[in-house]
């Protein structure tokens, strides 16, 4: 929603006095470092994925997460976890073992459905609707899962780099983001080309669009973060704070702040409308996945043990390893 001067001002100004005084939690989680982190639709619980094999589901609440379940049956790193649209139970999960699971967390103790995928699966993404699940694989092929009979439905092989995946407003369009560095735009679900966006001068890595998908972020190995209107599909601003390729992108809940992630030692929060920072959040180790809560501006994440940049840090990233943060209590 893009409103006048005053009130942006006026939001920016209420919300920079909000997250200034906001602190950071850690929350153990894992044996092994955590590679993924996703709230449900309601913010009650949140899900991590890591390299134990594992997903671990907690509840959030009076500004605590607290352990719930603890999801088994992959062989190898769970890489991808996300939850289902508008059903508060049910989640999905990809490994580097080469399985999509669907689990129901009223019944933890059992996985609904293993699905074997073509290849190591990298992104995953759900139709608004609930109705299929997107993968999208090393090899670039992109495979659709239908929710209800468990069944690959439909797949494409591309021809060049794909990354990050997902639907427009609509659903009517499906966009892939490339390795030289533009926007894909097909239709959906024929996925026949309709448009191809120059976005960045190197890698076009991740891609996120807002919660009412009015816009559409894309992050770059040029260290670049372009924000875009989603139905005009025009190109509204670009901001550069990081010196890394921006890995993973987070929309709050009101579409009106992006957090941005990559290999830097902080995670930037920009103003959606002008790219202006907001805050910074200041981690011990580059962070892998950025999550915000849906209805409150409550930012989860993950990082990796060990910093590349910082020996201090490095020693200090060993006593949390595994651990969900949260930032914004």
């Amino acid at each position: 929603m893009v409103t006048g001067g005053k009130d942006n001002a006026n939001y920016i100004e209420k919300v920079r006095k909000e997250l200034g005084r906001s602190r950071t939690k850690e929350f153990s989680a894992h044996n092994s470092k955590a590679h993924c982190v996703s709230w449900n639709c309601t913010g009650k619980y949140i899900a991590s994925g890591s390299l134990d094999k594992t997903a671990i589901v907690q509840s959030f609440k009076e500004e605590r997460l607290s352990r719930e379940f603890s999801l088994k049956g992959h062989e190898d790193v769970v890489d991808q976890i996300a939850w289902h649209p508008s059903d508060p139970n049910m989640l999905s999960t990809v490994s580097t073992d080469k399985t999509l699971r669907l689990w129901d967390i009223r019944t933890p103790q059992k996985t609904v459905a293993c699905i074997t995928t073509k290849g190591e699966v990298i992104n995953m993404t759900w139709k608004s609707d609930g109705s299929t699940i997107a993968l999208g694989n090393k090899d670039d092929l992109v495979c659709f899962v239908d929710y209800k009979t468990h069944k690959i439905i439909a797949d494409k092989q591309f021809d060049f780099e794909v990354n990050e995946i997902g639907w427009n407003n609509t659903d009517e369009h499906f966009y892939l983001t490339s390795g030289n560095g533009s926007i894909h735009i097909t239709a959906y679900p024929s996925l026949e080309p309709l448009l191809q966006i120059p976005a960045h001068t190197a890698h076009c890595i991740c891609l996120k669009f807002s919660p009412d998908k009015q816009h559409f972020a894309t992050g770059g190995a040029d260290a670049l973060i372009n924000i875009w209107d989603a139905l005009e599909l025009s190109y509204l601003t670009s901001y550069s704070r990081l010196e890394w390729p921006v890995r993973t992108l987070s929309f709050n809940h009101d579409g009106r702040l992006l957090a941005a992630g990559s290999e830097d030692l902080v995670i930037d929060i920009a103003f959606v409308e002008t790219g202006e920072k907001v805050a910074t959040v200041s981690c011990n180790a580059f962070p892998f996945c950025v999550a915000w809560h849906p209805s409150q501006n409550l930012l989860a994440y993950v990082t990796d043990d060990k910093s590349k940049h910082n020996e201090k840090h490095s020693r200090d990233s060993d006593k949390t390893t595994g651990c969900v943060k949260l930032f914004g209590l």
